[in-house]
């Protein structure tokens, strides 16, 4: 295993651990090949999608995160990138803002590529509470 795969082995391994606090079924997803589906399986409707790279690439992050929920039949996805020094619980997490149960700033179609970023405790308090997406 290449030093970089096992980093992200690593990162999707801790982020799966944080979850099962929330969602005890999370476990890492085998690869799918090219109809990706997320990296983290057993939350009911959501893609979670891991990155701990070097170099951010969040545009194309995002667009991947957007395509594996569409290929999984999600209603939901998160991008969690991997923040150096810091726990999993304070790691970005990224939700676009079209899917978040309140609206942001009206319903202008231009802000459909906008995400909103929060660290990962955040995003499971919502995904996971009454309001859950």
């Amino acid at each position: 295993m290449t030093k970089s795969k096992a980093k992200g082995t690593k990162a999707e391994t801790d982020v799966v651990r944080y979850l099962q606090h929330w969602w005890p079924g999370a476990e890492r997803r085998a690869l799918s090949g090219n109809k990706d589906k997320g990296d983290v399986a057993g939350i009911p409707g959501v893609v979670v999608e891991v990155k701990a790279a070097a170099t951010q690439l969040l545009a194309a992050w995002r667009r991947e995160t957007w395509t594996e929920m569409d290929n999984a039949g999600a209603h939901t996805c998160v991008l969690v990138v991997k923040r150096p020094r810091k726990g999993v619980a304070q790691w970005d997490s990224y939700i676009p803002h079209v899917l978040l149960p309140w609206d942001i700033n009206g319903d202008d179609e231009s802000e459909a590529d906008a995400w909103v970023r929060m660290d990962l405790r955040l995003a499971a308090e919502i995904l996971s509470g009454p309001m859950g997406l």
